[in-house]
């Protein structure tokens, strides 16, 4: 027969040895330190970069809402000491460019007659040939997207002087319709593309079953497929609106000056060399230029960074 003194011992060495075990168990993992050298180092670089990317937009910022007589003090990086906004008002509807002295206005309502059809369309087309490319397999369908891949990469410069041919014979050189037909070629390849591998991302499960059920092309299009997609349509957005706002090769090739985009307008008003220099209207000119594609990176910045994902390295 044991000893009661000895069962009590072992009794009391196993308690100890779980509630250890518990209280390990409990513990989980050490918790990492936060002024550990690796985040101070990420942390720093992060900062770094930053500063290396605000500091002109902070100094484009501060310029322009002071007047001239301050910034002929020369102290770039000081706040203004009197705020003012005439720099943008004249930036907007009085700064001269030539004979005329409208500012960015003219240039800003033609940006956006090219931008909305132009983005329209190419997204319209974009997503419906993606779309056939990836769920509607007919023959020739990868020669045909190998075309489309390479057209991507086809430096611009090499297409300007066939476009002026092609757009001088259909009667649309020189007009906004021409500039608006150009954005949407242009945007084609990369869109396809895109729209494409997004499409080849979602389950194949779901078409084959619209299939079954009688869905014919359109109808799994509008009802399946576009509805599963905001992410690749915002992403097609983002890329459009950036791309055809901020050109300025095409606007300055392809239209006449009345009709010139709000990018050749701001390099016309920059670049002027009637009168004194204003510095605050030119940084006031050029942030008026960069709020259409900054407001949209900001909105839907989350959905950019999910399309991007999903329709660039799928398929």
């Amino acid at each position: 027969m044991a000893n009661p003194a000895t069962l009590g011992a072992t009794g009391a060495a196993m308690d100890a040895s779980r509630g250890q075990m518990s209280s390990d168990h409990h513990r989980g993992p050490r918790p990492k330190k936060a002024l550990s050298r690796r985040n101070i180092m990420l942390y720093g670089v992060l900062i770094v970069v930053s500063l290396y990317y605000l500091l002109p937009l902070y100094v484009m910022i501060v310029t322009s809402l002071k007047g001239m007589p301050e910034i002929r003090m020369g102290n770039v990086f000081g706040p203004p000491l009197e705020v003012t906004f005439e720099p943008w008002a004249k930036a907007w509807s009085q700064a001269c460019t030539g004979i005329n002295c409208d500012g960015l206005s003219r240039g800003f309502f033609n940006s956006v007659q090219i931008l909305i059809p132009s983005v329209l369309m190419s997204i319209a087309v974009a997503s419906v040939s993606g779309y056939a490319l990836s769920m509607w397999k007919f023959r020739g369908s990868e020669v045909f997207f190998t075309i489309l891949l390479m057209g991507a990469f086809i430096p611009y410069q090499v297409m300007i002087y066939p476009v002026v041919l092609l757009l001088r014979n259909m009667g649309l050189f020189g007009s906004l319709s021409g500039l608006v037909l150009v954005h949407t070629v242009f945007g084609m390849p990369i869109l396809v593309l895109l729209f494409r591998n997004y499409f080849a991302s979602l389950p194949v499960e779901l078409f084959k079953a619209a299939r079954v059920d009688g869905a014919g092309f359109w109808q799994i299009f509008f009802r399946i497929m576009a509805p599963m997609s905001l992410p690749i349509f915002v992403v097609a957005m983002i890329l459009q609106v950036t791309g055809i706002w901020n050109d300025f090769l095409f606007g300055v090739i392809y239209t006449r000056p009345d009709q010139y985009p709000m990018t050749v307008q701001l390099n016309n008003i920059v670049n002027s060399v009637q009168g004194v220099k204003e510095y605050n209207v030119n940084m006031a000119a050029t942030l008026l230029t960069g709020l259409v594609p900054l407001t949209v990176y900001f909105v839907s910045g989350k959905l950019f960074v999910r399309g991007i994902a999903a329709g660039a390295v799928k398929g």
